[in-house]
């Protein structure tokens, strides 16, 4: 599964939430795994803890990232 890599959180100084876009048996997607380090940093490992949606899929998960936004602009007020 070939990939690239868009952005990382971190969660901890061992964990860290990686957003990607992946190819898989010839149909692309858009993922968000938590990945865990033993080493430091060096090496990330994939956990099971994650989620994996189909780019139709990305039109509706953007408009509630932007309804979460409004939400919480409001409660800043």
């Amino acid at each position: 599964m070939a990939g690239k890599l868009l952005a990382t959180i971190e969660r901890t100084p061992t964990e860290q939430l990686q957003i990607s876009v992946s190819e898989y048996r010839g149909k692309s997607y858009f993922n968000l795994r938590i990945f865990y380090t033993t080493d430091d940093g060096a090496t990330w490992l994939p956990t099971k803890k994650g989620v994996t949606f189909a780019p139709d899929q990305l039109d509706i998960l953007t408009e509630a990232i932007e309804e979460a936004k409004k939400e919480f602009m409001e409660e800043g007020e």
